[in-house]
């Protein structure tokens, strides 16, 4: 796991929009990512320059 360059209080409240899930910190092959702890649902988010990136559409499905 990697450390989250986003900040406390706003990593405390993120969910998954699919499906409302808690997230965890991961690192992907293309950096940090959020990926929902779900086990249906499992979508990773990729965080861009500490922005998280949660849209559905862009999300990495789980392999």
């Amino acid at each position: 796991m990697t450390t989250s360059t986003i900040e406390p209080w706003l990593r405390e409240i993120l969910r998954c929009p699919a499906c409302r899930t808690e997230l965890r910190d991961e690192s992907g092959d293309s950096g940090p990512e959020l990926v929902c702890t779900s086990a249906g649902c499992g979508l990773a988010y990729r965080v861009d320059q500490g922005i998280p990136v949660l849209l559905v559409d862009e999300a990495r499905k789980p392999a």
